[in-house]
């Protein structure tokens, strides 16, 4: 558990620094979401009923956006054959990663989500519903990349390979999570429902990501 917390420690840290990629999703998330508004135009109607999925698909590009930093950062600089031949299971290490990618480069998205819901004509019940639905599916995001990117480290073009892997896999976590945001601001369908399906899309993949990215390490770099 020592070295668990001292790797996540060390990518939070890695992550925070100038240049290590969570800004860069706050930023690009924060771009997407202002830039919206003056795509569509000035119809307040339409940017609160549409505002739910575009925060969602702002979030799900900006998860993708440092997805490639997860594991490629360790193989360039050797780091990651020292966590394949430690003594801790390399499922772990590799769960220990996403979470410390999810701290790092997901929860600034979630905070960040009630000050620009206000830009999309959102009220505060309909925000922090959406922020709610980004704290319980953006780990599913996470999760279900790193196998996408422990596929895409040790390949040329890993970037685009990671996008071509990641973005099916998200589609359900994107539906289900604009589903639950939707009910919550309109209330004319249950919440329940979607946000049960949205949670347990992301135990899932908390379960089989880190099993499926040992295993492609494993693979890729033997």
């Amino acid at each position: 558990m020592t070295a668990l917390g001292a790797l996540i420690s060390r990518d939070i840290r890695i992550a925070m620094r100038i240049g290590g990629g969570a800004l860069i999703g706050v930023l690009f998330f924060l771009t997407v979401v202002v830039l919206m508004p003056f795509a569509l135009g000035p119809d307040l109607a339409l940017l609160a009923r549409l505002g739910p999925a575009i925060l969602w698909i702002g979030a799900l590009l900006a998860s993708l956006l440092t997805l490639d930093r997860l594991f490629t950062a360790d193989h360039d600089d050797g780091s990651l054959d020292l966590i394949l031949m430690s003594r801790t299971p390399l499922e772990l290490a590799c769960a220990a990663k996403a979470l410390a990618h999810w701290l790092a480069a997901g929860v600034p998205l979630i905070l960040a989500t009630p000050v620009l819901g206000l830009l999309l004509n959102l009220d505060s019940r309909s925000t922090l519903a959406v922020a709610l639905t980004l704290l319980a599916g953006t780990p599913a995001l996470t999760f279900t990349g790193m196998i996408g990117a422990a596929l895409a480290v040790t390949l040329r073009r890993g970037g685009l390979l990671l996008a071509v892997l990641v973005l099916p896999l998200s589609i359900p976590v994107l539906i289900f999570g604009v589903a639950a945001s939707n009910a919550a601001v309109e209330g004319t369908v249950s919440f329940g429902t979607p946000f049960s399906i949205l949670c347990a899309l992301s135990l899932a993949s908390l379960v089989i990501g880190p099993f499926a990215a040992a295993a492609s390490l494993r693979h890729g770099l033997d």
